[in-house]
């Protein structure tokens, strides 16, 4: 199993599977708020309100909740690492503290000035009995409390436990856990309805660690899958995942690419298309993570799944991009180690997006 934990995803994958089980409890990060701050209608809350001390208390808490206020009385205890200095193991003793195959590229570690390598660690040794972090209420675990790298992925990298039942029959429920349909119905119709066509699709995000250390490779290996597919008379479709500008595409291969329209076609995405703020919409409707989250009746928090105006539609880009690959019938080009290019596979895999969604050669 090998996975990114990110904020906001409880309402955008499906649960079902994993909540099913007796040793999973989720809950919507608003219902965790709102229990843990003593805030009981945080769904609904914003700035606006005009209540300078619920505002304060919930600017105390969130102090808490992101390791500003590390170990206070053994209440929290923060985990300063994330994707880029740790791949979390599980009863894979050998490999503990070892590095991770994937480390910063020499020439990006000079001009960046990046001091940081990527380890493996066990999840039980570091975190489990005898640890510090065991006598914490609460373990700040996730991107959510990475602060100091946004946007930030926890990596996980278990595949098995054969010592611990319990926890291998788990790892296969979840070995996957789809978007929700809002999410795949709104990539299969961008394949559908804007590319119409086979195509192929290549992840080209800046701002995603490994592309930083691994862009040539990345670039090369989409230079290669592009000319073993010109064979065709017809136009190659791409879909590129990507965060850099249109306008920042010249000198680049991507400008290359968009230059020789006669050859090439790309499509890609933007967070103002109507598609993306419609589907973000849909999904805040639904209401997937009020839905499954684990609330106590017994603390009286049945109202915090009423519905209310949202004051900030939720990102979902990046997951209806995930969505558009999964259904490229030419293939996946992905950067090597990013956690988004193996959600990406995973989702081919599984076969998330119908044959009839993928455009027949």
């Amino acid at each position: 199993m090998r996975f990114g934990l990110r904020f906001g995803t409880m309402s955008l994958s499906s649960l079902g599977l994993a909540v099913s089980s007796s040793v999973v409890r989720a809950i919507d990060f608003r219902g965790f708020a709102s229990l843990w701050c003593g805030i009981k209608d945080f769904v609904c809350f914003n700035k606006s309100n005009k209540q300078p001390a619920l505002f304060d208390r919930l600017k105390q808490c969130g102090s808490l909740l992101f390791g500003r206020i590390v170990n206070v009385d053994k209440c929290t205890y923060a985990i300063s690492e994330d994707c880029r200095t740790t791949v979390w193991t599980y009863q894979n003793d050998d490999k503990d503290g070892v590095l991770d195959s994937f480390q910063p590229d020499e020439q990006v570690k000079k001009k960046k000035k990046i001091s940081y390598v990527r380890r493996r660690r066990d999840v039980y040794k570091t975190l489990g009995p005898g640890s510090e972090a065991e006598s914490a209420s609460l373990l700040a675990f996730g991107s959510l409390f990475t602060s100091p790298y946004r946007d930030s992925e926890l990596y996980i990298d278990i595949h098995e436990a054969p010592r611990d039942q319990r926890i291998q029959s788990l790892i296969e429920k979840i070995e996957f856990l789809p978007f929700v349909p809002e999410i795949m119905s709104a990539g299969k119709e961008f394949a559908d309805k804007n590319i119409k066509a086979p195509f192929l699709c290549a992840q080209l995000r800046l701002l995603d660690g490994q592309f930083k250390n691994h862009w040539k490779a990345t670039f090369q290996s989409l230079k290669e899958k592009v000319e073993s597919l010109r064979q065709s008379p017809h136009a190659l479709h791409i879909f590129v995942m990507t965060d850099l500008p249109e306008g920042n595409w010249t000198g680049s291969y991507l400008g290359d690419l968009r230059r020789d329209s006669n050859h090439f076609k790309l499509h890609f995405l933007r967070e103002e298309d109507e598609l993306v703020i419609e589907t973000a919409r849909k999904v805040v409707a639904a209401g997937h993570g009020l839905r499954f989250g684990f609330v106590p009746e017994s603390l009286g928090m049945g109202g915090l799944k009423k519905h209310c105006p949202s004051e900030r539609l939720p990102d979902v880009l990046l997951y209806i991009e995930e969505a558009v690959c999964s259904c490229a019938s030419l293939g996946f080009i992905g950067t090597a180690g990013s956690t988004i290019a193996e959600s990406v596979e995973l989702m081919r895999k599984f076969g998330t997006c119908p044959r009839q969604s993928l455009t027949e050669l």
